[in-house]
């Protein structure tokens, strides 16, 4: 075959979306012939939709050189500017950024204006949303939206929409954001985009869904990009995604099962050659593991997700806090959230935040925490949010001996879990209504609480949550002096020190504890050496840490 039929042969590849068969009949062409730069960039496109990274850089840049060659400077810019885009994609940030600002430069240079240099808004625009200047970034964003329409390229226009929803979503708008996701996700949904940008918005949008914990929308888009995957023969670089997306709604689903192996084939097909996205999968098994109880796997595979440039927290945090080390916990979990610059950011924390300094005896910094949480759901946050909000506000409330208070929230958060088909959550909120229920004294109601989430915790293997049940049923905590799981002797703290202890938790004084309890302080410091001595505890906020982390308060 010659190279002219091989050209045309690809080009209808190219039209119908095959693009292996494309890639190869321009591959074949190539061997034959010097390509025009026309060609190049459709061969440039074929081979970076198929995973052939170094043939499409190759292409992009012969294209480039191609057009600069012919005095065509746009088409200069338009090669320049794509290459530059894919290798950032794929985590080459030096080369790329030289690639965008060659482009820039020449943009300048020739004073063209033309649709490119709305483009280049968009590398700008994200630089900006890095040095946490989200202001500044949704203006390169709408800059870049305004461009598009007025050269009407539906590709750029979606970039810039998807661009300000993201801003808007670090600025804490949350349903301001979610709608401009919605709208840039109309056009990759009805083939109005191309199939870079379509994979490329695909995967942010669902990302920041969950992020946002808008459950519903990240289904519904993992659902569509399943398909969109599955229509595009021979596509590679969002496969991988899609599966640690699809691994992120089973692990929530309660299919445990399957999300493991979802992101175990996740990771097979990000490693080789190695992708930025590989660091997700690996953080998303780190937090299975935790979930199941194996602690050491969970810990190597976060390590491994942060040696491939995925932040593992609040994941390690929550697995420091497994271990019985609420301090170590305490101290990762807060320094990743001082380290957050943006609201998005945060409300990936704040639930973790919550949990580990409620447990590491500091009520004032959970409760800080479960405020900003209340905020981020009052403003749009979606269901799923919301049932976080209420999740967190309920653990604060039992910590402070308010059981009434925290019935309501509690139910509220029930409901919502429900809703969501998230059965894992659900089984943690009915633990907390059991122990509000306890301290009511309706041990009818805390016992079939307990029963539904036993069964739930027994079905998904969550071995960690299950032994914590166990606890709260017998009544008693462990010997602090034996490894955790072992049989031995039991101290049982007594009702009057559950008492003191939850005061405690609720960062009270002795003397509020005495008036509170119509005892002498004399009696509360007796109270609390008899506590300290049953947990193997040597003061307040490790006696806190022990109780929370074993079910007590």
């Amino acid at each position: 075959m010659d190279t002219t039929e091989l050209l045309d042969r690809g080009r209808a590849a190219f039209a119908a979306g095959s693009w292996q068969d494309a890639c190869d009949d321009f591959e074949a062409a190539d061997l034959g012939a010097s390509l025009e730069p026309a060609d190049l960039e459709l061969f440039a496109t074929t081979a970076y939709l198929t995973g052939n990274d170094a043939e499409s850089t190759d292409a992009w840049s012969r294209a480039h050189r191609g057009w600069h060659r012919l005095g065509d400077e746009q088409g200069a810019v338009r090669c320049a500017f794509w290459l530059g885009f894919a290798l950032v994609q794929r985590g080459d940030m030096a080369q790329g950024g030289g690639w965008l600002a060659r482009a820039g430069r020449l943009v300048e240079e020739h004073e063209l204006d033309t649709v490119e240099r709305g483009y280049l808004e968009v590398p700008a625009g994200l630089m900006a949303m890095d040095a946490g200047e989200s202001d500044a970034a949704l203006e390169r964003f709408a800059q870049a939206d305004s461009v598009a329409r007025r050269f009407g390229d539906r590709d750029l226009a979606t970039l810039g929409t998807l661009g300000q929803g993201e801003a808007l979503l670090r600025m804490g708008k949350t349903s301001e954001g979610l709608r401009l996701f919605d709208e840039a996700m109309v056009a990759v949904t009805t083939g109005e985009t191309s199939p870079m940008i379509s994979g490329l918005v695909y995967c942010a949008v669902i990302d920041r869904c969950q992020r946002v914990f808008d459950l519903r929308r990240a289904h519904e888009w993992t659902a569509a990009l399943d398909r969109w995957c599955e229509q595009q023969p021979g596509l590679v670089p969002y496969r991988g995604q899609c599966l640690v997306h699809r691994a992120q709604i089973l692990q929530l689903r309660g299919d445990w099962v399957g999300a493991v192996a979802e992101v175990e084939r996740a990771r097979r097909w990000l490693s080789d050659p190695p992708h930025p996205a590989l660091g997700m999968a690996h953080y998303q098994l780190g937090e299975l593991h935790r979930l199941r109880g194996e602690l050491a796997q969970a810990e190597d595979v976060y390590r491994q997700a942060h040696a491939a440039g995925r932040e593992p927290q609040p994941g390690l945090a929550l697995l420091r806090l497994a271990e019985g080390r609420a301090e170590a916990a305490a101290a990762a979990i807060g320094s990743a959230l001082d380290a957050a610059g943006d609201q998005l950011s945060r409300a990936q924390l704040l639930p973790a935040y919550a949990e580990i300094t409620l447990a590491a005896g500091r009520p004032h910094d959970a409760r800080a925490a479960a405020d900003e949480l209340d905020d981020l759901s009052e403003n749009g946050g979606a269901t799923m949010l919301g049932a976080v909000a209420n999740q967190t506000r309920g653990a604060l409330l039992l910590a402070g001996a308010e059981p009434r208070a925290a019935l309501g929230v509690l139910r509220a958060a029930l409901v919502a879990w429900q809703e969501l088909d998230a059965p894992y959550e659900e089984a943690r909120v009915r633990v907390l209504l059991a122990r509000a229920c306890r301290q009511l004294d309706d041990r009818d109601r805390a016992e079939l609480e307990c029963d539904v989430a036993r069964g739930i915790f027994e079905q998904l293997g969550a071995l960690p949550a299950l032994e914590l049940l166990t606890r709260l049923l017998a009544d008693t905590p462990p010997d602090p002096t034996e490894p955790s799981g072992s049989p031995g002797r039991e101290k049982v703290v007594t009702d009057r020190e559950l008492q003191v202890l939850r005061l405690v938790a609720a960062g009270r004084t002795n003397r509020y504890i005495a008036d509170e309890l119509a005892i002498s302080e004399k009696t509360v410091e007796r109270h609390l050496g008899n506590i300290f001595t049953k947990l193997g505890v040597s003061n307040r906020a490790a006696a806190t840490a022990h109780a929370f982390h074993h079910g007590l308060l």
